[in-house]
């Protein structure tokens, strides 16, 4: 992915070059030229095209801004009309099918930066999380949203 990259900043460079012409908007053709003549050969390539890598990235981070919003809306509610009767706090277990660390702490880091939500502690062996929710109707149901979310879609980031 870091050869497809650097070639096609490259190519864009030469492209301008070639055109005498400094400007960013000779840079944005080159590079779309590049991007072009990199998709053409991509069968030299042992990995997928970069680019669907970064569109994953975008995806996750769109991902994460919905469920951020959509935790804070419900975390207001819990402070706006606080019914302690009903609010249900609990830690839970969730395995996970990360293997590498920084796939690990990303996760860690976007379940504990959505609000409401913290990870406590990862296990020894990393293949569990052990989290705290402020508000858990249903455990599985939990687990299975972080897995559906976050955990798909930085699987796609990283192994692409």
């Amino acid at each position: 992915m870091a050869f497809q990259i650097l070639l096609n900043f490259f190519i864009a460079v030469v492209w301008m070059f070639m055109n005498s012409s400094l400007t960013p908007s000779t840079f944005i053709i080159g590079y779309l030229i590049g991007l072009l003549m990199i998709i053409m050969t991509r069968r030299y390539f042992s990995g997928r095209l970069y680019i669907w890598r970064i569109w994953s990235a975008v995806k996750l981070t769109a991902i994460f801004l919905k469920e951020l919003i959509l935790s804070n809306i419900s975390v207001l509610l819990l402070v706006i009309k606080p019914d302690l009767s009903t609010m249900q706090p609990m830690f839970f277990a969730m395995p996970t099918e990360l293997e590498k660390d920084w796939e690990i702490t990303l996760l860690s880091s976007l379940i504990t930066l959505t609000p409401g939500t913290v990870v406590v502690h990862v296990s020894d062996d990393q293949r569990t999380l052990y989290i705290h929710a402020i508000d858990v109707d249903d455990v599985d149901e939990a687990i299975d949203s972080i897995k559906n979310t976050f955990e798909k879609a930085i699987m796609e980031v990283s192994r692409g």
